[in-house]
């Protein structure tokens, strides 16, 4: 989906006119109409408020242009699993899992990798190949490269 359509979606499901939203997110009713019509896009700080109000990544308003993976355990991101700050704002680094209330709930690599391994591994990935998967990537992600 594009931009446009998505915001439009948004609007709608919302039950907002075009005026209604403009008002919400402080700009003018034809900012809006050229957003919903792919003339242009909302600029950064807009995105962040319409974001918060519709609930919803900055990432999926744009139409999910980049897959998007939580930096701490490698899972794939979508808005029902990308963690928030305490402020309400989605943090798109990390799941919900990882980072909660304005903290991250593992510190220890080595703790993560065996809960991963734990509970990823199945009759078709044995805990022993899980856990050698983990091992090679997990260190690779951006927070564990930071916390070396």
């Amino acid at each position: 989906m594009k931009t446009k359509e998505v915001l439009l979606e948004l609007r709608k499901q919302h039950h907002l006119t075009q005026d209604e939203l403009a008002d919400r997110v402080f700009v003018t009713r034809q900012a809006v109409s050229k957003w919903e019509s792919g003339e242009s896009v909302p600029n950064t700080e807009t995105l962040k408020i319409l974001s918060k109000l519709f609930d919803v990544s900055i990432n999926t308003l744009l139409g999910s242009p980049r897959k998007l993976i939580c930096q701490c355990c490698g899972m794939p991101l979508d808005d029902s699993s990308i963690s928030k700050e305490p402020d309400g704002a989605f943090n798109e680094e990390y799941c919900k899992w990882c980072y909660a209330e304005g903290d991250f709930v593992y510190k220890d690599i080595d703790v993560l990798i065996s809960f991963l391994a734990e509970h990823m591994s199945n009759q078709n990935w044995p805990k022993e190949q899980a856990e050698a998967y983990f091992k090679e990537n997990i260190p690779k992600l951006s927070y564990w490269q930071k916390n070396k």
